[in-house]
Order: structure tokens, then C-alpha cells, then sequence
């Protein structure tokens, strides 16, 4: 062993101490042996009904505990906040940084020598592993895979996308409001998160990239008997972590992340990807700058033909080899030599992985889409700081645009105005949200794919360029430009943008201007001021006052960087 036990601290005390500490631990049923010096592994569920994606962990956490006595561990499961994607209001961008503080301290105030994360929902993956990763004990993750296929009247569905997709055939008059509802119950028909390469598959696949989940996890079906299997093997591996004090700081290094930004282009993943990767760069104190995200993958094409960027789902994903074959075809761009939480390295793990399915991942040589199709960074007046842009799911028609802007303070404001049969609205028309960054909203909230206008939809209008401080699912499709930094409310280049203004849109210059002149903007800045904050208690208070923009990963600034593993002070 390498190191001293962190348990030891608690349960290895003579005295009054170690006596409660046990004593306490005992009415359980648990034998003495327990604490002869075994590693004590904690589970971190994020289980909850609020929580749909991630109503199964219970059963997932029953099968890590079975691998962690296999291997002479102690588990204990503990509860961690979570986060619902398709339930909580105003965002659940808002509270992930909540939940990593909770994860962190529930860590760092218990006797856990070790720790398997069991996440699944979009948020509730970047959490807990931005909570690990600022104690750095050893740890690792277990997802809890996507739902299986929708299926609706002998096709399949894809949540998210589809939802987007019928909204919109309703509101054009193409679809009726009773085949809408029927469409519910055959989308989400089994445990698990989203089946569209949305911002939950992507995550899944890129703590796999980042070598913190076993090779192979992130796409299992969730009600797969193969994911209980998982979980098994990783109770028993993180008890191996332990012994060998592998920690994520050992894991996610520099060449991880290159190598995770590389695999979020390959599989036409979500833009949020990039706000969590930032922020989890910040607690381990790795460099990482928004040109990464655009130019480390310029010369990776997109390799999975998924929803919303393609056809398939992640069911299909898996059959066909998942993750570690989408690896293996990117394995000469890759850093092959980085150890992952299974003892092994990237090629070690990968280097042999087939693909059972070029039709979902193709070849390298015969992509779905040719390389620098994947996430834009974008920067000028508009977004000093830089704003995203999803080119696998863009219209190429827009990818060059110059139109009158059309803007709109609020969301609810521009969903009152899109009805209009009226709205001074045309196909080149450039439609801007602001205030809904990380302070404005509060949160950042994921309305960046805005819903077109009623009576451009009825002409046969698809698409148009969409312009926010705000994000957008993962599951979305469109010409939308997000994460415009500094965001409206603290005086980034949106606040200032009038109806009317001409902006341009210039993605293979990777442009985003206000064609306004300099003394004008000076003007218009000088005469403006910062909207006033709603929230003056509680936790929205905090976070307000708190969040960095969202090119920082929109973390809170007192959380980056780590405060590390040491046991605390005694109780009594």
C-alpha cells in the first residue's frame, strides 16, 4: 500500500474516538473485521425520482457494493444532491456547482478511502466528477447508460431531437396535438438518460475518454444486463485504486482532456461538453483555453452517425462497438499512453476494439461528416471572449450570414413575440436572446435553440441563425451560436446590439460581428447599465455573485482549484 488509509484516521483510533467512530457504524450489522484496515469505498448516488434519468442507480449501487466486498472493501453508500434535467426550474446549470461542493465535502468530512460515482443525468456527471477531482482520493465513474430506442408507429425516436422536431410540426400545423401526446410514453420507455448523442451520452463518453470510467461503460443500455455487470467490476477495480493510490489527478492531465476534445468531435457531441470540461479543467488546475476546444479537433471528423447530427441512437451506438471503436479509428491523434482508472492505457484498452457497424461508426477515411465540422469557437464584438457554435448540426447555407438582427431581452418575451402572424421577421432575420448567461439568467439556462417563428415555419423555413448568451441541449440541431462571452448582464458585446443592426456570421473565419461602428458602440455603452439581480438570499445569491462567464466553465470562482484530501480535525 502506498499510502496511509484516510480511514484509518477515523476507525483506526484508540479511545473514546475510534469508539464512536465504530460504534456507531455497528448497529448496520456490521462485524468488527470491517475495520481492521480494509478500504473504506465510498458510493456517491445521485438517485432520485426528480431525477428520471437516474431513477436505477439504487440497483446499480447494490451491484458496486457486491464487487467492493469481492475485493476486501467496505462500501457505504451515501446520497449526493441531483439534478433532473427535465424537471427543475429555472435550470439545473444553476445548482451543478452546488452539487460538486456537496459531493466534495461529503467526500472530504467522511472516512472514504476511495470513491465510485454513480451519475447519469446531464449535470449530474460534470458534478460529482468536478467534486472528486477537488479532493482527489481515488475514484471513479459509473453512468447509468441511455433508455433503449423510442420507437413511434414503425420508427424509432430520439429524445430530445425528436421532441424538438414534432414541437415544431405542431406549431406549423403538420402534426396534431393527440399524435404529439401519444409520442410521450414512446420516447422514454425504459431507465436511463437520453438515447441521442445529447449532453448526458456525450458526458458519458467523455469521462470514458478521460480514462475515469471503465473502457467500454458509456454506452450500455441502462436496462442491460451487461451495465449491472459494470458496476460489479467496478466496485472491485476501485478497491485495486486504493491500494495503487491512483488518484484523478493522475488520471486527468493535460493530454486526457486533448484527448477527450478530440472524441467530443468524432462523436458529433453536445456544445455543453465544453462549459463542464472547462470547469473540471479548473479544479485540477489544468490549462485549458477555448482554442482547444476548436483547434486541437480541426483534423478529427465526425465518426458517429447519432441523432441529432445523424440517425441512429445510442442502443445502436453500443451493438456497434461504442466508444472504445470510435477510439481505436482516432487512436493516431490520440495521446496513446495515458493511464485510465482500469490500470491500463488508452491503446491498451482500445487497441483492439472492432466496430460491428460502420452504417452508426464509420471509418476514419469514410466519415459522416469531413474533419472541422465540429464545434466552432467563435469571436469579435459580439463575443470578445468567444461563443460556440455546433457546425455538425448547422445548416452549411447559414454557416456565412449577414441579417438584420431582431432582439429580445427575455426568453418569455420572445416566446409571446413568435406568434405574431405580423412579427417583422424574414429567413435571413438574425434572432438574439441575451440575458440568460450564467448571471443573467440565473444559470445559463438551455433555451439557446430558439423555436422559429410561427409564420416563418408555416413558409417552410427550417432553420435560421440563433444568437444567445444562453446554451442549448444537446439533442438540438440548428444554426445556433451559444455561450456568447461575457454574457448580456455583465456588459458583454450582446447588451449592446439594437433591432435592425446587421450582424455577420462568418463560421469558417470563426467571426461573429456587430456591424456597428466603434464610436456608436462606445456610445451605447456608456449609456448602459447592468440589469438588477432578482435573487438576494440563499444559494442563487452565492452563485450570482460568484460565477465565472462561461469560457471559464461558468464555475463558482472561490471552487477552482482543489482543497485536497487531508482528514479533517476530530469531532469530539
Amino acid at each position: 500500500m502506498v499510502n496511509e488509509l484516510r480511514s484509518r484516521g477515523w476507525f483506526g483510533l484508540s479511545g473514546k474516538n475510534g469508539f464512536i467512530h465504530r460504534s456507531w457504524l455497528k448497529n448496520h450489522g456490521t462485524p468488527h473485521e470491517m475495520f481492521d484496515g480494509r478500504p473504506v469505498i465510498g458510493i456517491a448516488n445521485s438517485w432520485s425520482e426528480l431525477t428520471p434519468c437516474n431513477a436505477h442507480l439504487r440497483q446499480l449501487a447494490e451491484k458496486v457494493k457486491h464487487g467492493v466486498y469481492q475485493a476486501s472493501g467496505y462500501p457505504l453508500e451515501f446520497p449526493t444532491m441531483s439534478l433532473g434535467e427535465t424537471i427543475m426550474r429555472p435550470t439545473t446549470m444553476l445548482y451543478r456547482n452546488l452539487m460538486s461542493m456537496d459531493v466534495e465535502e461529503s467526500i472530504r468530512a467522511n472516512p472514504l478511502d476511495g470513491v465510485v460515482l454513480l451519475a447519469g443525468c446531464d449535470k449530474t456527471t460534470p458534478a460529482q466528477l468536478m467534486g472528486a477531482a477537488s479532493v482527489d482520493v481515488p475514484s471513479l465513474m459509473v453512468t447509468g447508460g441511455p433508455m433503449l430506442n423510442g420507437k413511434f408507429r414503425g420508427g424509432e425516436l430520439g429524445s430530445g431531437t425528436d421532441v424538438w422536431r414534432f414541437s415544431e410540426e405542431v406549431r406549423a400545423g403538420r402534426m396534431s396535438a393527440e399524435d404529439f401526446v401519444d409520442a410521450e410514453a414512446c420516447m422514454s420507455r425504459s431507465n436511463g438518460h437520453c438515447m441521442t448523442m445529447g449532453t448526458a451520452s456525450t458526458m458519458a463518453c467523455l469521462v470514458e475518454a478521460l480514462g475515469m470510467q471503465l473502457p467500454g461503460s458509456a454506452a450500455i443500455p441502462a436496462v442491460d444486463a451487461r451495465r449491472y455487470t459494470l458496476a460489479e467490476m467496478a466496485g472491485r477495480r476501485i478497491v485495486d485504486m486504493v491500494h495503487e493510490d491512483l488518484r484523478p489527478s493522475d488520471v486527468m492531465v493535460r493530454e486526457a482532456f486533448e484527448n477527450a476534445i478530440k472524441v467530443n468531435a468524432a462523436i458529433g457531441g453536445s456544445t455543453n461538453a465544453i462549459v463542464h470540461l472547462a470547469a473540471l479543467a479548473g479544479r485540477l488546475g489544468v490549462p485549458l483555453e477555448m482554442e482547444d476546444f476548436d483547434v486541437l479537433p480541426r483534423d478529427i471528423p465526425t465518426l458517429v452517425n447519432l441523432m441529432p447530427s445523424g440517425d441512429y441512437l445510442m442502443e445502436d451506438f453500443y451493438y456497434a462497438g461504442g466508444l472504445p471503436a470510435v477510439m481505436r479509428e482516432l487512436l493516431d491523434s490520440l495521446h496513446r499512453e495515458v493511464i485510465t482508472v482500469s490500470g491500463a492505457t488508452v491503446e491498451a484498452n482500445v487497441g483492439d476494439a472492432d466496430c460491428w457497424d460502420q452504417r452508426v461508426i464509420k471509418d476514419f477515411n469514410q466519415p459522416l461528416q469531413p474533419a472541422d465540422t465540429g464545434t466552432a469557437v467563435l469571436r469579435g464584438n459580439l463575443a470578445p471572449d468567444g461563443a460556440l457554435l455546433k457546425q455538425s448540426a448547422a445548416s452549411p447555407a447559414l454557416m456565412k450570414h449577414r441579417g438584420p438582427a431582431l432582439v429580445f431581452d427575455s426568453i418569455e418575451e420572445y416566446d409571446a413575440a413568435i406568434e405574431d402572424p405580423d412579427l417583422d421577421a424574414t429567413a435571413d432575420t438574425v434572432l438574439i436572446v441575451r440575458y440568460a448567461g450564467p448571471r443573467g439568467y440565473p444559470g445559463m439556462p438551455e433555451i439557446g435553440n430558439l423555436a422559429l417563428p410561427r409564420k416563418l415555419l408555416e413558409q417552410g423555413v427550417q432553420d435560421m441563425v440563433r444568437i444567445s448568451d444562453a446554451r442549448m441541449s444537446g439533442t438540438s440541431y440548428g444554426t445556433v451560436v451559444l455561450h456568447a462571452a461575457p454574457e448580456a448582464a455583465v456588459g458583454g458585446g450582446l447588451a449592446f446590439v439594437r433591432t435592425g443592426d446587421m450582424v455577420e456570421l462568418d463560421v469558417p473565419a470563426r467571426t461573429l460581428l456587430l456591424d456597428v461602428g466603434d464610436g456608436e458602440l462606445d456610445r451605447r455603452r456608456a449609456s448602459w447599465s447592468a440589469p438588477p439581480s432578482p435573487h438576494q438570499r440563499g444559494y442563487a445569491h452565492l452563485y450570482a455573485e460568484h460565477v465565472l462567464q462561461a469560457d471559464k466553465g461558468a464555475d463558482l470562482d472561490f471552487l477552482v482549484g482543489a482543497s485536497g484530501r487531508e482528514v479533517p480535525r476530530r469531532p469530539f
